[in-house]
């Protein structure tokens, strides 16, 4: 993850360092050589996937010539990637980013006994079949929307018996698929307050200035850019909805016809799905960086 991209670029080696000495591990060396089981460990995923993302956007503003101040009009994230968005913005420095991250990632993993939380996706489902089959499944346990990713891809979140009782009901109501998800803890739900009481502590004494362009936020799909209501979303976001697809309704409507993803080739799909007349670039490899920069 990345070693091809640090061997051909200082600019995204200079990532690299920065995010080690930042927490204070070879995070790089993990990302490079594994052991993957180590890598995946959300403490690591969620510092780790932010650091290639700001690595392939360095590149292509070092070796490509194209500066996201002068080319975006906003910017947004998924989950753990609302946090790139904000780095790549100039909200949040790329020490402070890594070190929030980390801590993310750890509080997220504490806050629900591993084995008792669980996520499933329910496929085919549009929003409203998703959120009557977590009510069904919920019966007195905490079961809820956790991800509205795109038309026909919805995950939920819980506990693990409300989320096993969703996947039945959503079946009795036409779903055509629900699978439970290799994922350590149940995210976006309200189990996770107890790591929202501890990101709420860390944001308040983050650094966190006006992003250059606005983010459109995960629990609101609108346009922000003042930063204590950044600080506060932020918080939320680790209890709250992932509402991708209203984001990329959102920002079509604001004139967006055009999304960069960077560092993964996760959304660009997703974004076809909502938007399909939309144009999507999503750059990992120099390759596409080069491809990219031609194309901007």
């Amino acid at each position: 993850m990345g070693q091809a991209l640090a061997a051909a670029s200082a600019a995204a080696r200079a990532v690299f360092e920065e995010v080690d000495d930042a927490l204070g591990q070879k995070l790089s060396r993990l990302m490079f050589e594994g052991p993957e089981a180590e890598l995946t460990l959300t403490e690591n995923a969620q510092p780790a996937i932010m650091a290639h993302a700001i690595a392939v956007l360095r590149v292509l503003e070092s070796d490509g010539g194209i500066r996201l101040a002068d080319k975006a009009a906003f910017v947004a994230g998924h989950s753990l990637g609302e946090y790139s968005a904000l780095c790549a913005a100039g909200s949040l420095g790329l020490a402070d980013t890594a070190r929030l991250l980390k801590l993310r990632g750890q509080a997220m993993q504490a806050a629900v006994p591993v084995g008792e939380g669980a996520m499933a996706a329910l496929l085919g489902a549009d929003i409203d079949v998703a959120e009557q089959a977590a009510r069904q499944g919920a019966a007195g346990d905490t079961c809820e929307v956790a991800n509205d990713n795109a038309p026909g891809q919805v995950v939920i979140s819980g506990h693990k018996a409300a989320v096993e009782r969703a996947i039945e009901a959503a079946k009795l109501l036409g779903v055509k698929r629900g699978m439970l998800l290799p994922v350590s803890a149940p995210f976006h739900c309200a189990l996770m307050a107890p790591a929202a009481e501890r990101m709420a502590a860390a944001l308040a004494d983050a650094l966190l200035l006006a992003p250059f362009v606005p983010l459109v936020a995960n629990v609101t799909a609108a346009a922000v850019a003042d930063p204590a209501s950044i600080r506060d979303l932020l918080v939320r976001q680790v209890t709250g909805r992932v509402r991708w697809r209203e984001s990329v309704a959102v920002l079509v409507g604001l004139g967006v016809d055009r999304f960069v993803e960077l560092g993964g080739k996760v959304l660009g799909p997703m974004i076809k799905r909502t938007e399909p007349d939309a144009a999507t670039l999503s750059l990992v490899t120099m390759d596409d960086i080069e491809a990219a920069a031609k194309a901007l």
